[in-house]
């Protein structure tokens, strides 16, 4: 998978990365360089990229680093509520935009697609009695099916 769908903006990107350092503040998770420049990989791609894409453009810059550490510490993000998983249950995707937005997941090839709220839409709303269930951390709305890419490709056979 390439992280060729870059962020836009160095301003959002450093928005991000302050964000995910304030947050490893208040939670206290350290602030190491592997998971400052993981969290940055993430933070600068659009693709939300596998663990094994995450350390394939790591390792560029930190050449040590194993898959195993960007395991864990994508797991110790995700338990810490920095970054959550999205797509397919068959291979974990991650995604370190906090911002309220929802996924399209192509149950065709397993790509992710940002989906944003619409204009003055209303928020989606979590029914109150989920509370017997127990508590709410945070929402993942995903909506599945086939991407155009694939329906366009099946449609050439």
């Amino acid at each position: 998978m390439s992280l060729s769908n870059q962020l836009e903006s160095g301003k959002e990107l450093r928005a991000r990365v302050d964000a995910f350092k304030a947050l490893c503040r208040s939670r206290a998770l350290r602030l190491t360089e592997q998971r400052l420049e993981i969290f940055r990989t993430l933070a600068q791609s659009k693709a939300h990229p596998s663990a094994e894409a995450v350390f394939a453009a790591v390792r560029k810059k930190l050449p040590n680093i194993s898959l195993d550490t960007v395991y864990r510490t994508l797991a110790s993000m995700e338990e810490a509520g920095v970054v959550f998983r999205v797509g397919l249950s068959t291979k974990a995707r991650f995604d370190a935009d906090l911002t309220p937005h929802y996924h399209f997941v192509c149950m065709n090839c397993g790509e992710v697609y940002d989906v944003l709220p619409q204009p003055g839409a209303p928020a989606l709303v979590v029914p109150q009695h989920i509370s017997q269930f127990g508590e709410v951390k945070n929402v993942n709305l995903q909506f599945r099916g086939i991407c155009n890419r694939c329906r366009a490709a099946a449609e050439q056979k």
